[in-house]
């Protein structure tokens, strides 16, 4: 008799080249789901700020080639899970989703759009940033998410164009930084990098701290998850973010997430 595994839900996710934090965390926070697996595509990615070179590396030609490899293994949804319209604007991740689905068939997201998402969903006004990233791209995001009617109420950053060397912070330096912007009183505070360990902090500093911490790689998968109709409720330990749902299936267009803005 042959036999076959129990139907499965495959994450596909898109990876910058030199990223070595995302696999692991992602790999992690599925370990207790066996049914649930991420499968990654890389393109290159090497250095974080505003020179046309760095830009030029989010070009849409690339992660779509990158999504068509990933379609070949018939995942159920894929994530661009990275920052980069943290910069560029909520409408380069727009338009990125609507590229791949169109290029694959298949449901995309990204990283930025699904914690546009969850500010909306859970209220946010003002927030808090954390990141490594130089003073001009942590500038730029401010400016980005203020546009957005998002105020930034505090922010710590490292400074370095990484993006390889960001992955070598330590999540202690990480969690210093969350405790300093904690003081302002922000609504949620988000790490925002996919090679950043945000994630594994977040659930304890949460309980410390009492504000939500939206982790940028943690939001990726959140979003991937719902879009795969699987249930992110069942991902437990790694913060308040896996057991929050939208109210609508409007909820999961991802136009609907760029254009999030506060609730009044």
């Amino acid at each position: 008799m042959i036999e076959y595994v129990p139907a499965r839900t495959l994450i596909g996710v898109l990876t910058p080249s030199s990223n070595t934090v995302l696999e692991p965390a992602i790999a992690a926070m599925l370990a207790g789901l066996p049914d649930v697996t991420a499968h990654f595509a890389r393109f290159r990615v090497t250095e974080i700020s505003l020179s046309s070179r760095a830009l030029g590396q989010f070009r849409n030609t690339p992660m779509v080639e990158a999504s068509s490899l990933l379609a070949e293994a018939r995942v159920n949804a894929i994530c661009w899970n990275g920052t980069s319209a943290g910069w560029l604007g909520f409408d380069a991740d727009e338009r990125l989703c609507e590229a791949i689905t169109s290029a694959t068939g298949i449901p995309a997201c990204t990283s930025v759009l699904a914690l546009n998402e969850l500010f909306r969903l859970t209220g946010v006004k003002r927030f808090a940033l954390v990141t490594p990233y130089l003073d001009e791209v942590q500038e730029q995001i401010m400016r980005v998410y203020a546009d957005a009617g998002f105020v930034c109420a505090g922010e710590r950053h490292l400074n370095d164009p990484g993006n390889f060397r960001f992955s070598e912070y330590a999540e202690a330096t990480i969690e210093r930084m969350i405790r300093d912007v904690a003081v302002v009183k922000p609504d949620a505070i988000t790490v925002f990098c996919t090679n950043f360990r945000g994630a594994g902090v977040a659930a304890r500093l949460e309980r410390e701290i009492g504000i939500p911490i939206y982790d940028s790689v943690a939001a990726g998968l959140w979003k991937s998850l719902h879009l795969a109709d699987a249930d992110p409720a069942r991902i437990t330990g790694w913060g308040s973010i896996f057991s929050i749902r939208p109210r609508s299936a409007a909820a999961d267009s991802p136009r609907a997430a760029a254009t999030a803005s506060p609730r009044s």
